[in-house]
């Protein structure tokens, strides 16, 4: 579609920059989103690249490599939709498929349709500037060199930037230790070794079992209990993967018409329509089932009636005793402070069962908080641990970290942290006013679903967008403060019928870990209206000639 673009200057203190950037598209991030998104763009002919900062592609896949790592979406709904001979060639191995087999999917796809020759790796991005004379972004990347480009799309991930807990002396520990998200390449060795995790959340949670096969102890810090549910992973035989392969057009449907883009459908007869009997059926049923049966197909009320929640919270917490063989243990696992589905529910194998090792020990860090990390271990309140390796699972900058991580200046050099202080603020979770041709793709306040489903929705938007300018012969579109305004309050109106709305998590941009997302300060990081609703608003926005955008 467009010829090779070349740069007569690019330098940050030209008044002007070249009208022809050097390219045309360039997308940051080489994840799910931004594979899909390149895949789009070179079927055009666009004249595009995708900046990768890691050396290779994958995104939170080619980073999340610690041991018990895999995603819980079932494996048929996560991968790509849009080849159906990619579809009846790939194999899943796993209902569940761990981390090494995803990374190995996402490096099939890129050979498969030559994206790996669009992709260039070690290309962080520092800083980004909108020249509005030439209507052209300025990217600065950590080596030093300069790249302009017409149109950004961000494709950066909403849990890509980790956080460290504020506990004194980490740097201090002589021994191993990291967080998850930089759980080495090489093997780590775990036999023989005092480990200790700090963190119980959705990536501890697949973590410890896995470490405490290996470990000669393990110790676990526990700041907050949380929810947790079997995810009930088994092999796919060659048999069932024949049928699923038949049945693609039927899976990627339900995910079409779910809230949540998965298979499961939410039971619709009504908390206070059944009898107790009935609800302990469905509940039995889901519990022992694969995957977020036990969350998504449970009736709707649990997630909005403090009563309804409270009895299903209840029903989990007996579920958590029977596998715990020490009850007071048992308790200390069982949150007190929130139910069950307000935050995103982690899926588990075998966690709770961990605690009854004999080389496990579970520490109540509210009852003796870490004082700080010494050259040797840990100094709580009461004791001092000694390790030989500390591994953090301390959680994410969610959905605005990585973007506070780049110095985004738009118009008349509008800082995008600055204006996001408070919490991000957009139009439709992929544009925001003052940041002209820039679209992110998954963006904060896109809709809560299976991430691949809601990456093809931002992308194909974003892609049409893209082909109006180029057939309209237009160079510059941004939404308006009002277009902008009336999604956020949409957004906000979408947290309000749900106990989520309470949630300390990264659903509400809590994270104890950072100044400024503490408890009590919400931050609306997402769209809780679910996928059909949020896809039927940006296909009217495309529809009525992109109302609230515009176009020159």
């Amino acid at each position: 579609m467009t010829d090779q673009m070349t740069t007569e200057t690019s330098s940050e203190n030209s008044s002007t920059v070249a009208s022809q950037p050097d390219y045309e598209v360039v997308i940051i991030g080489a994840g799910v989103g931004g594979l899909y998104q390149i895949k789009r763009l070179t079927d055009l002919g666009v004249n595009a690249t995708v900046l990768e900062g890691d050396e290779d592609l994958g995104g939170t896949w080619y980073r999340n490599r610690y041991p018990g790592a895999r995603f819980d979406s079932e494996s048929f709904t996560y991968g790509y939709s849009w080849d159906e001979e990619l579809l009846q060639e790939w194999h899943w191995t796993e209902m569940f498929s761990p981390q090494d087999e995803t990374l190995k999917y996402l490096n099939f796809v890129a050979d498969k349709f030559g994206l790996r020759e669009h992709l260039q790796f070690n290309c962080y991005v520092e800083r980004m500037v909108f020249e509005e004379s030439s209507c052209t972004w300025i990217i600065h990347l950590k080596d030093g060199r300069e790249i302009t480009a017409r149109f950004i799309l961000t494709a950066v991930g909403p849990l890509s930037v980790p956080t460290m807990p504020r506990i004194e002396g980490i740097d201090s520990f002589q021994g191993e230790s990291f967080h998850t998200f930089h759980w080495p390449t090489e093997p780590v060795q775990l036999a023989g070794k005092r480990v200790a995790v700090i963190g119980t959340g959705a990536t501890a949670i697949q973590l410890i079992p896995e470490v405490a096969k290996e470990a000669q102890t393990l110790t676990v810090f526990q700041r907050r209990p949380n929810w947790a549910a079997p995810l009930n992973n088994r092999v796919i035989s060659e048999e069932e993967m024949a049928d699923i392969r038949k049945r693609y057009d039927e899976i990627f449907a339900a995910c079409a018409r779910t809230p949540g883009g998965f298979e499961h459908e939410p039971d619709r007869r009504g908390f206070f329509n059944v009898s107790r009997e009935e609800r302990l059926e469905l509940w039995d049923g889901l519990y022992d089932g694969p995957g977020f049966g036990i969350w998504l197909q449970n009736f709707v009320e649990i997630f909005m009636d403090e009563d309804a929640n409270a009895e299903f919270s209840e029903y989990i917490a007996e579920r958590i005793r029977q596998r715990v063989d020490d009850p007071q243990l048992a308790e200390k696992l069982i949150p007190k402070d929130h139910g069950f589905g307000i935050q995103r529910v982690p899926l588990e194998t075998n966690y709770f069962e961990s605690y009854n090792r004999d080389n496990v020990q579970l520490v109540d860090s509210s009852e003796t908080p870490i004082e700080k990390i010494t050259e040797t271990g840990i100094q709580t309140s009461d004791q001092h641990y000694e390790f030989d390796l500390i591994v953090y699972a301390t959680g994410f900058d969610a959905f605005t970290g990585a973007f506070d991580r780049i110095d985004i200046q738009g118009v008349g050099g509008m800082s995008l942290r600055e204006k996001w202080s408070d919490g991000p603020v957009t139009y439709l979770g992929l544009l925001v006013s003052g940041f002209p041709n820039l679209v992110m793709i998954s963006g904060p306040q896109t809709a809560a679903t299976n991430f691949p489903r809601g990456a093809e929705l931002s992308v194909d938007w974003a892609t049409a967008l893209l082909e109006h300018m180029w057939d309209s012969d237009k160079k510059r579109f941004e939404t308006d403060l009002a277009a902008e305004q009336g999604w956020f309050d949409h957004v906000v109106k979408m947290y309000e019928p749900f106990l989520l709305r309470t949630a300390q998590s990264w659903i509400t941009g809590y994270n104890s870990n950072l100044e400024g997302h503490e408890y009590g300060k919400t931050r609306y990081n997402i769209y809780n209206g679910g996928g059909p609703r949020y896809a039927a608003g940006l296909q009217k926005v495309a529809q009525e000639g992109y109302e609230g955008i515009n176009i020159e």
